[in-house]
């Protein structure tokens, strides 16, 4: 039996799954593909320094990992709601602009 091993991701240190030799994480060509309903060759398209290899081991590591990576989704979907709501409260943006410097 010959063992294949997946060069195409690499996990860090926090457990983050990263495309080799890139800085693009696994999780931002899986979210091309689940907010845009890319395909992997449409993907290539968007992202022309990804090989197809790359985008597909991508998918196959979500697919893999697809309860703990969609958790992972969700964190940063709330967190970005949660940013919004700040950044629309009329309090937070009056503070905001007393901070910016003068012209």
């Amino acid at each position: 039996m010959v063992a294949v091993l997946n060069t195409q991701v690499e996990i860090d240190v926090e457990g983050v799954a990263w495309l080799s030799g890139t800085r693009v994480k696994v999780i931002e060509v899986v979210l091309d593909k689940l907010a845009h309903g890319w395909s992997p060759e449409e993907i290539h398209f968007q992202h022309p320094g990804l090989s197809l290899a790359q985008i597909h081991a991508s998918l196959a590591y979500y697919y893999e990992n697809q309860e703990r990576l969609d958790a992972e989704i969700r964190r940063r979907q709330a967190s970005a709601d949660e940013l919004l709501t700040e950044a629309c409260d009329p309090e937070f943006r009056r503070k905001l602009l007393e901070l910016r410097l003068p012209d």
